[in-house]
């Protein structure tokens, strides 16, 4: 079972693939297991690193203060264990801000990076961003966590047929530590890039759902700020990994390979008939659990 001992509270990990690095970061009360149908589409071309996040998954919680920067320290140790001079980042909401803060703080370490449903601050300015983030927060204090993410899992995932994402999104959620995801959400509260994002020197790409609680226009803000290519997803929410597998692998895969991105900047959610196989099996979903039997 990988672990890196991270200043006294060990980081989990998985590699898959082999070639050019990638790091793939999961956002809020996720783990790395998450990242099951993007992994699918790139572990043949490149060496893919999985990370559970501090205080996430089989992750040990900091010792200290919970923090972005923290977050960006340890993901950079990792690295520099597995020898990985330059890498590609793809990071998903938290995963976005965390990538960000790595590239910011090794920007000539960083060639490609992916941002999905991420912004560079979730502070006060940014209203219906901080609005949500402290109303999730008050629901899990309410209600608890496994209850919070029945609700959280169906304004995620409201359609019919994605009635498989809810509940995985409700084991995930539901399975995760009250206390380190209030304490994550927190840091994330505090945290901003805003006045450092001239520091990026990696290519960037924004991928945005159209029904995210984060606007389409702060997205656009950011993506010009990074002089990033832009792929918003008709239909999809916050969920976009995950709803949208086809549009979001197509656009990283692009990225990643410095193909040409779609021709048009909307691309479409899936539908029931193109939702990929949910039983995860011999993925990465599977070794993470696995991995815990094992430890």
């Amino acid at each position: 079972m990988p672990y890196l001992a991270n200043d006294g509270s060990p980081l989990h990990y998985l590699l898959r693939g082999r070639g050019e690095a990638v790091l793939m970061i999961h956002g809020l009360g996720s783990t790395g297991a998450d990242w099951s149908f993007q992994v699918a589409a790139l572990e043949r071309r490149f060496r893919l690193i999985i990370p559970d996040l501090p205080g996430s998954g089989h992750s040990v919680p900091p010792r200290g203060e919970y923090s972005i920067l923290g977050c960006a320290q340890s993901l950079w140790h990792l690295l520099d264990h597995l020898k990985v001079r330059r890498t590609n980042i793809i990071g998903y909401s938290l995963g976005g801000a965390v990538g960000l803060e790595m590239a910011l703080h090794r920007p000539k370490q960083v060639r490609r990076l992916a941002l999905i449903n991420s912004l560079a601050a979730y502070r006060v300015d940014h209203w219906r961003s901080w609005l949500e983030l402290r109303g999730s927060a008050g629901l899990v204090r309410v209600l608890g966590m496994r209850r919070s993410a029945w609700l959280l899992a169906a304004r995620m995932f409201p359609e019919p047929w994605q009635r498989a994402l809810r509940r995985r999104a409700v084991a995930v959620i539901g399975a995760g530590c009250t206390q380190s995801i209030l304490r994550m959400g927190q840091a994330l509260l505090r945290w901003t890039a805003l006045d450092r994002l001239d520091r990026i020197r990696a290519r960037a790409l924004v991928i945005g759902g159209e029904h995210d609680y984060l606007s389409m226009a702060e997205k656009r803000a950011l993506a010009a700020k990074l002089r990033a290519a832009v792929v918003f997803v008709r239909g999809s929410r916050h969920g976009t990994p995950f709803d949208s597998v086809q549009a979001t692998n197509a656009s990283l895969l692009a990225l990643l390979c410095d193909q040409p991105l779609p021709p048009c900047d909307w691309l479409d959610c899936d539908q029931p008939i193109q939702l990929p196989e949910l039983t995860l099996a011999g993925s990465i979903a599977e070794e993470h659990a696995m991995s815990l039997k094992s430890a």
